[in-house]
């Protein structure tokens, strides 16, 4: 089993001029203590569930690449994009810079986009939920010919573009891993059995593997081999006396993997204190590496 982290928060002591520093130790304590991968939301206002839209929100992909330039081995992404919130083209290029200039290392997470709040607020397009999975769909089906060696139009129903240059192509290959967020049975599953190397998923045990079910049905359905389908799930522990044991996450684990999950991404409401972290990497991730 691999472990992820995501930083959903940035809302920490010392106020908008500690971010900086504060968000590099995170990323380097992660990356020195075996996290497998490194998450931020792209968002641009904070979202409900962590706390009022008022509190501090980076930009996903300038917060990533300052973790690339601090960082050696971990793996980088967006848990996940808005496909509303930048045209396809620019999208995938950014991405595609992400990886180049961290060695190798960026996940393209995308998903249909939900918080209308932000889009309304900044004046980003906000369309209906079914033309949103159109795009997004249109999304993913450009990022697989801007990461080819087709250069050449891409004309949809939404996006046309003349010309689908990305140089440099990325260092992964055969491109950085494609995560589509969500657990929607009808649209958003089918996307990840037909374009994705990721699912990301919500829930306890129970709930996730209803759900792999049916991803492993859509998979059925297209001829694609479910086992190549990385299966994340996104999770909150939290660390401390009082609170959750380290027995407690690898249980949380081993919960997971018994229903088929390969990738546990977890929050924490202590991050920026870094001991949590450092306990991750002596005494749980040892422990589920074998999961």
């Amino acid at each position: 089993m691999k472990i992820g982290l995501q930083v959903p928060n940035f809302t920490w002591p010392g106020g908008a001029a500690a971010i900086g520093r504060t968000l590099a130790n995170i990323a380097r304590t992660a990356d020195d203590s075996g996290f497998h991968s490194l998450w931020v939301m792209d968002h641009f206002f904070q979202i409900t569930y962590v706390g009022p839209p008022e509190h501090d929100m980076l930009e996903g992909y300038t917060a990533l690449a300052a973790m690339a330039a601090v960082t050696q081995r971990i793996q980088l992404g967006t848990l996940v994009t808005g496909v509303t919130y930048r045209h396809p083209g620019i999208l995938i290029k950014t991405v595609t810079t992400l990886d180049v200039l961290s060695g190798g290392r960026a996940w393209f997470g995308v998903g249909a986009a939900w918080n209308e709040e932000e889009s309304r607020g900044l004046g980003t397009p906000f369309p209906p939920l079914g033309v949103r999975f159109e795009w997004l769909e249109e999304t993913l089906q450009i990022a697989k010919q801007m990461w080819s060696d087709n250069n050449g139009p891409y004309q949809g129903k939404h996006f046309q573009l003349a010309r689908t240059l990305c140089s440099p192509q990325p260092l992964s290959r055969p491109h950085p891993p494609i995560m589509v967020g969500g657990g929607g049975e009808k649209k958003t599953l089918r996307l990840v059995a037909q374009y994705a190397d990721a699912c990301n998923l919500f829930g306890e045990p129970a709930a996730v593997e209803q759900k792999l079910a049916v991803l492993k049905a859509h998979c059925d359905r297209l001829g694609r081999d479910f086992n190549t389908i990385d299966t994340t799930v996104l999770n909150t522990v939290h660390l401390a006396p009082g609170k959750m044991s380290a027995n407690d996450i690898i249980g949380k684990c081993r919960a997971f993997a018994a229903v088929g999950v390969k990738h546990v991404i977890f929050n924490m409401p202590n991050v920026h204190e870094i001991v949590p972290l450092e306990r991750f990497g002596r005494e749980i991730i040892p422990a589920v590496t074998d999961l």
